[in-house]
C-alpha cells in the first residue's frame, strides 16, 4: 500500500464528489503507465473511452456503460499464456483501467502498481522496495493533478 498516495489523497480530498474529473485523470495516468501490460484489445479500447471522456469526447452515461464492460472483463480475465508469467501481469493491468474507469482511484493505483512489478517477474512483488520508484511516481503525479486542477479551478 502506498501510504503517502493515501496521505495526500486525504489532502487533496480525492473523494469528495466535485473531484470526480480528478479521481478519473488519475486512474488514467495509473492505466496509460500499465498499458503496454493489457493484453485483451477490449482493455484496450476501454483506456481509449477513458481519455476521451477526461477530454470531454465521451458522455457519461456512454462512460459508465464502458465501465460495467470494463469490470466484467477484468472479473473474467482468464491470465496470460506467457510462458515465465511475467505477462500475467495483464490481469491486475485490466483491473487497473476496470478501477479507472469507476473513478475507483486508489484502486486502479494499487493495481497498476502491482501490475507494473508484476511484469518484472512474479518474485518482485514479494520485495516492499521494488515498488518505491511507482509508489513515488503516483503520488507526483497526483500532485501535479491536484494542483493543475487547482488551477484550473481558480482561473
Amino acid at each position: 500500500m502506498n501510504h503517502e498516495l493515501s496521505r495526500l489523497a486525504a489532502d487533496v480530498r480525492l473523494s469528495d464528489p466535485d473531484q470526480e474529473l480528478l479521481r478519473l485523470a488519475f486512474g488514467l495516468a495509473c492505466a496509460s503507465r500499465v498499458q503496454h501490460l493489457l493484453e485483451d484489445p477490449k482493455a484496450i479500447d476501454g483506456l481509449a473511452q477513458l481519455q476521451a471522456f477526461v477530454d470531454g469526447k465521451l458522455g457519461r452515461s456512454e462512460l459508465a456503460q464502458a465501465a460495467q464492460e470494463m469490470a466484467a472483463l477484468a472479473s473474467s480475465h482468464r491470465g496470460s499464456n506467457s510462458i515465465d508469467g511475467s505477462a500475467h501481469a495483464a490481469v491486475s493491468a485490466t483491473y487497473t483501467v476496470a478501477n479507472a474507469m469507476a473513478g475507483r482511484a486508489l484502486e486502479a493505483a494499487g493495481y497498476g502498481a502491482y501490475a507494473a512489478i508484476y511484469g518484472y517477474g512474479g518474485y518482485a512483488v514479494n520485495d516492499p522496495s521494488a515498488f518505491e520508484g511507482e509508489f513515488a511516481w503516483q503520488t507526483g503525479k497526483l500532485r501535479e493533478l491536484a494542483h493543475a486542477f487547482t488551477a484550473r479551478c481558480n482561473a
